[in-house]
């Protein structure tokens, strides 16, 4: 994600006066239906070349097909990427002129992986010791020292068994694995050589114009890895949720860790078309209202069966009291917005706070700070933080909850936040707590 330092002051709405997020020039148009309710006479408006999700299997778009066609229309979402000029886009905007009613114009962004928070989990450590060596050497008389802060113990931590992450969702007690559920991450792509996933049910789709799903990143497998890992992995301890589910994963974004709308919209048409119950995006752009497009493929991704769970963000610094606050997408209404806990189940120093605006809430929370899993080969594991790792937790927990149940859409949604975990945190930073798996 864009993560520009910026002060945050509690009760204000941050981000005013942020750098705008990048855009392409084109236009994100949302009609008013789906599939032949969004049909156009693109001819009316001056656009000839058009790519329809309709003629292509599963509704998998190539991606050099969302490079040329001028118009690339998402049938399962009611949406299309246009090149257009003001004078076409003014013509799209009138139902007369397009053939189909237009919810909305925008204009098409680009979004970026949640990168790892700067501010280390080392740099960190040294300034908290230099914090106490200045406390211990202050002037409180010879021979005594300043009371350092007080802090919270860790109530989790990695073991030779499971990771910290998949003991405070409760994975490693579940009698669920995922099986038969359909799992969508959406991001940089997947090592298909990684050995800890040998003979598990993967398919790969690259939304990303001259480069194939191949993890040329590291975020994509690390999110992957802790959605649906091994239940057993091969050395060190278990570090995925759903160890059984159907793997979809899905490169929206480039080995440079950015993607365009387009790229986005097509990996969840693609993801809805696949009945993928959950799709789970670790991206977004720092932007404070909600990106109508997106708003539009949560709903009708929902109303599909369809769950999209996204994270909140890592623009917050809440060591210099500044709160930040929930980016698109997950800021839409219809997504659900994750953020990030530590170890003590405490929010993580970069995690987003709720906006004071509909939509862009924080909905529920999972570990997040120093999270181990899957990376490409050679190096094999990682461990990095962000919402961007409590993201594929909550969609790991939402694939055993989609298996136990068989609910979907917005029913999972429902069973997701009431068997959540209460904590002592603020609703505004966690939502409705700690998400948690069926026992």
């Amino acid at each position: 994600m864009i993560d520009p330092r910026r002060p945050g002051i509690p009760g204000q709405i941050p981000g005013r006066g942020a750098p705008q997020p990048r855009t392409t020039g084109r236009q994100i148009v949302v009609f008013a239906g789906t599939g032949d309710d969004a049909r156009v006479d693109w001819g009316r408006v001056g656009v000839h070349q058009v790519a329809d999700s309709r003629d292509f299997a599963e509704g998998d778009v190539p991606p050099q097909a969302l490079e040329d066609a001028e118009a690339t229309v998402f049938s399962a979402l009611g949406i299309a990427v246009v090149s257009a000029d003001p004078g076409q886009v003014s013509m799209l905007q009138s139902a007369e002129a397009a053939g189909a009613p237009v919810l909305s114009v925008s204009p098409e962004l680009v979004h970026h992986v949640l990168a790892e928070p700067s501010g280390s989990y080392t740099a960190g450590y040294r300034d908290g010791v230099a914090d106490l060596a200045g406390r211990l050497l202050s002037d409180g008389g010879p021979g005594t020292a300043a009371t350092p802060p007080a802090t919270v113990p860790p109530r989790f931590q990695d073991t030779a068994q499971a990771t910290w992450g998949v003991q405070a969702v409760r994975a490693d007690a579940s009698a669920r694995s995922g099986r038969g559920i359909r799992v969508a991450v959406l991001d940089t792509g997947f090592d298909a050589a990684h050995p800890d996933f040998a003979g598990r049910s993967v398919t790969a789709r690259s939304f990303v114009a001259g480069e194939d799903a191949q993890d040329g990143h590291g975020h994509g497998t690390h999110c992957i890895g802790t959605s649906c890992g091994p239940r057993t992995p091969s050395t060190g301890p278990r570090y995925g949720i759903a160890h059984e589910a159907e793997i979809y994963a899905g490169k929206v974004l480039g080995s440079d860790g950015s993607g365009t709308d387009a790229q986005i919209l097509a990996g969840i048409n693609w993801a809805v078309t696949s009945r993928c119950p959950v799709i789970s995006m670790s991206l977004g752009a720092d932007v404070t209202q909600a990106h109508p497009p997106y708003s539009a493929a949560g709903r009708r991704a929902l109303q599909q069966g369809s769950l999209i769970i996204a994270a909140a963000g890592n623009n917050a610094d809440r060591r210099a009291g500044d709160f930040g606050f929930v980016g698109a997408p997950a800021n839409s209404v219809e997504i659900v917005a994750v953020g990030a806990l530590d170890q003590a189940l405490e929010m993580a120093w970069f995690s987003a706070r709720s906006l004071p605006a509909r939509g862009g809430q924080v909905d529920i929370a999972a570990p997040g700070f120093q999270v181990y899993s899957s990376w490409p080969m050679p190096t094999r594991y990682n461990t990095i933080s962000g919402t961007s790792m409590a993201t594929p937790h909550v969609a790991g927990v939402a694939a055993l909850w989609a298996e136990a149940t068989g609910r979907r859409g917005l029913e999972l949604w429902a069973t997701l936040v009431q068997e959540s975990e209460r904590i002592l945190q603020p609703s505004v930073d966690a939502g409705s707590g700690l998400a948690t798996a069926p026992q």
